[in-house]
């Protein structure tokens, strides 16, 4: 876990001893059944703690305490499980289309006794805002997610996607954010819209 603690770190959380136990549980689930329900991909096992809690909790930096959060295209809870066990004080709702990844999120978000989600099945399309905070792994490409910022988002709501793990990215109207490569071992990149 320690590239999830130095994330954390980064970000500006200190986690409880029983928040890494939880996390450590959502990796266990990540490896043994949300891999073989296809969740993530075989090779994905042995970067579980890296690849994904750590990348998802990168999120919190940039994120209002104490709000609500909407994750779309969350599949099996990334970032959003992550980021609901390191912000309790915050609300997810965690959003996806697929009814067989909305399934396994709701069993794991029983198995973790997370409170603080909320799972929705059904198309980013079809949402209605107005929403605070949209967080997003890999849901749409940035041109994409503008337009649905641009009618979800409250005034001054705010939108933060994963960018990259292997270069910079650049897109008109986002702001890039890298991640230094003491965090998570290489340079990693986030994107951030904000209406503010």
């Amino acid at each position: 876990m320690e590239h999830v603690r130095a994330a954390a770190k980064f970000a500006g959380i200190e986690l409880s001893s029983s928040q890494i136990v939880t996390l450590g549980r959502y990796a266990d689930w990540l490896r043994s059944e949300g891999q073989h329900a296809g969740g993530i991909g075989p090779e994905e096992a042995d970067r579980v703690e890296r690849r994904h809690l750590a990348d998802s909790l990168l999120f919190a930096g940039y994120l209002p305490r104490s709000s609500e959060v909407w994750d779309l295209g969350t599949g099996i809870g990334l970032p959003g499980v992550p980021l609901a066990i390191a912000l309790p004080d915050s609300r997810f709702v965690l959003v996806d289309r697929s009814r067989r990844r909305i399934d396994l999120l709701r069993r794991v978000i029983r198995i973790l006794d997370l409170r603080n989600c909320q799972v929705v099945h059904g198309e980013i399309e079809n949402l209605r805002g107005p929403i605070q905070t949209l967080v997003s792994r890999a849901s749409l490409p940035p041109e994409k997610m503008i337009e649905v910022a641009q009618r979800l988002l409250n005034d001054r709501g705010r939108v933060i996607m994963a960018g990259s793990w292997t270069k910079r990215p650049e897109h008109p109207g986002w702001e890039t954010i890298e991640i230094p490569g003491y965090v998570l071992d290489q340079p990693v990149w986030l994107l951030i819209m904000r209406r503010e």
